[in-house]
Formats: C-alpha cells, structure tokens, sequence
C-alpha cells in the first residue's frame, strides 16, 4: 500500500513539474496600484490555467513602467496615464494602447480636516490647502498617480508647491505615502484600489479619511500597451495573448469579481 502511494506521488509531481515547464511566463511592466491592490496576485493563477502564461510583473510608477517600455525591459504595459501613455505611442514606443478597467483617484486627509475641503471638488480642494498651507504629501516619483496630482493643482489655477515647505515630496509608492500622510497628519491624492487595500491593513485606525470624492476630474483609466517590433527580443506574441484574455468577457468578469471587504476596486470598460 505504502508503495502504491509512493508511484501516485510521484505520478502528482510529474504531472506538477510538466504544466510547470509548460507555462511561458510573461513580464509586465505595471502600476503599484495594481499590485498594492493585489489584483495581479487574484488574476495570476486565473491567467495561467486560462492561457498557460505565467504572469510576473514589475511594479512601479507609471513613468517608470514606461521607460521599460522604452527599453524593451518588459514584454507588455499595463499603465493609468492616459497623457503619458499618448505620448509614448506618438513617439513610437508602444502600440495598440486599449482601455480595459478604472477606477477613481480621492482625495484623503486627516478626519478633523484642517483645510476644510470635504465635500469640495478636487480644484477648490486643492485651493483651501494651498490657502491654509496644510500639510500635503506628495508620491514625487513621477507614477500615474503623482501626473494626476499635478495636474490637478495646475487645472485649479495653482503652481505644483513643490518648494513650500508643506508640501512633502515623498518619493516613493502609494502605501508608504498614505503612511507618511497619516503620520503628518497630511492630505494626500490616492486611487481608490490602493485606499481600500490600505484601509484593510490599518483596519480603519489610520487617522485618514475619504474628503474629496466623485470629481469627474478623478477617473482613473487604466490601459495595456503593447510594445512594437522594434523590440526584437520580447514575447509578442504572448503579449497578444495577455491582452485578448484582459479584454474578453472571461477577464474582465475576473476584474469585476475582484473586492475587498466586499468592495470592488476596479471596474472593467473594455470596447466601451
């Protein structure tokens, strides 16, 4: 019996071992959000068992992720910096840019608002914190994210703050800047994915809160890129199939079923 039991493990891992090697894995150049959220980490074994990829991905800024892009260090994009990710395509980078799921950017600060901005727009928002020179914490690291924040202080009429002494420039990925947000007791600009996921680690007890919400100017678009034939030795073809499978009803039903503490944290837009 203990030898029959032997010759079936072994037959388990044989099978285990050949799907492994089966599986062509597949480099993504991406956003933090995207990963902070742990969509990738929910979508991974669904894209392997659907399309024998195996997904890995680097996650950073938008415009990092963009000069991977560049450098052809990745095999495909998936970005949320619809002004950036236009650009790269005009100049050659990329092709095929599609839109396949967003959500929206808040504003968030501390709950006794010193700025006094709930309930106002992103521009008037940003105009009481300028005016009563709130501390503010900024990402600075030239993400998706970080693009969206200064434009929205030049779309409020405003110059970036970047030399005031209120505003901090924190260099790094949303988590550590949300943390950094509630240390100072700063507001901050976030995507709504990354808030949620932050909300569930602190477990409500950071000390910030949701004060500017709904503002069209807030939508997050998230798109995937493919890179050209210029880039000779990446996975096109593989790269196509990540697409197709993030842009049919089965991948984008995936993206819908993604929550947390009961809350979707994307939604999916593909061929809208």
């Amino acid at each position: 019996m203990r030898k029959f039991s032997l010759v079936l493990t072994l037959i388990a891992l044989l099978v285990f071992a050949g799907s492994a090697a089966a599986a062509e894995s597949i480099l993504v150049g991406t956003t933090t959000s995207t990963a902070d959220t742990g969509l990738l980490d929910y979508l991974a074994p669904k894209i392997l068992k659907d399309t024998g990829l195996e997904m890995r991905w680097i996650a950073v800024g938008t415009g990092q992720a963009l000069e991977h892009g560049k450098n052809c260090d990745v095999d495909i994009l998936m970005v949320h910096a619809p002004a950036a990710e236009k650009k790269f395509i005009a100049e050659g980078h990329g092709l095929n840019r599609t839109e396949f799921m967003f959500n929206d950017f808040v504003l968030v600060g501390p709950a006794k608002d010193p700025a006094n901005i709930k309930g106002k727009s992103a521009a008037e928002a940003l105009k009481a914190v300028e005016a009563k020179q709130a501390f503010f914490a900024s990402r600075g690291d030239d993400s998706g994210t970080d693009k969206r924040e200064k434009s929205l202080w030049k779309n409020a009429g405003l110059v970036v703050p970047d030399k005031a002494p209120w505003y901090i420039q924190v260099g790094q990925g949303m988590m550590m800047t949300l943390r950094i947000s509630a240390e100072r007791g700063a507001y901050t600009l976030t995507d709504r994915g990354t808030w949620i996921a932050y909300e569930a680690k602190e477990q409500g007890k950071s000390g910030l809160v949701i004060l500017s919400e709904g503002d069209q100017a807030l939508r997050n678009q998230y798109s995937i890129i493919l890179l050209p034939p210029t880039c000779s030795k990446i996975k096109h073809e593989a790269a196509r199939k990540l697409q197709a499978w993030f842009l049919s009803p089965v991948g984008q039903k995936a993206i819908a079923d993604f929550k947390l503490q009961g809350k979707q944290l994307f939604t999916p837009n593909a061929a809208k």
